[in-house]
């Protein structure tokens, strides 16, 4: 895959996929982002190349600094990740390990994590900040912590994360558990 030196066509792909994945028409996003509908259009069918101003404001409408935006759109054609190239790291002192399973310009990041016998993890509230997190347990059990509230989760239980608030991540058991995060952020 070579990289395509003018970017307008990987941008009008990505603003066009923000916008669907949304569910929203051509006029919504021209509401929501205060630029015309014939210009999305326009950007969209690649008839015109957008402004940094134009560019701003649709980012801005998607809830994605221009930074995040333009990222995406270079990675565009990265939505393939292979189980050997996933990144793995691993806790040197739980031992506890954390794959990157999703592609990198993902809107819902994947995350699988094995957490060893009786371990313990805890996170401070600014870990869940601007972002929405999902447990969902594949394999064992997971005591999850969540501020004052203590969750019992088995096999198969998936938990919504509140508002952000510290957290521990503990593994009662003899055995390892696997649990999938799933996360987007705010």
């Amino acid at each position: 895959m070579s990289a395509d030196p003018d970017p307008v066509h990987a941008i009008a792909a990505r603003l066009k996929l923000e916008r669907e994945q949304r569910g929203w028409s051509l006029a919504e996003l021209g509401e929501r982002s205060g630029v015309s509908k014939a210009m999305i259009s326009k950007i969209e069918r690649m008839e015109a190349s957008p402004t940094a101003t134009v560019l701003g404001r649709l980012s801005g409408a998607f809830g994605l600094p221009l930074s995040v935006l333009l990222a995406l759109a270079e990675r565009q054609e990265q939505r393939l990740s292979f189980s050997a190239e996933q990144p793995i790291w691993t806790d040197p002192e739980t031992g506890y390990t954390r794959r990157a399973v999703s592609p990198p310009n993902a809107l819902v990041e994947l995350l699988e994590v094995v957490l060893p016998p009786g371990v313990r993890v805890p996170y401070p509230a600014a870990a869940f900040a601007f972002q929405q997190q999902q447990i969902w347990v594949l394999e064992g059990k997971l005591d999850f912590h969540e501020g004052a509230a203590l969750h019992h989760l088995g096999q198969g239980d998936c938990l919504m994360l509140g508002p952000p608030a510290d957290c521990v991540f503990f593994n009662p058991t003899p055995e390892a558990t696997r649990y999938l995060i799933a996360l987007t952020r705010r």
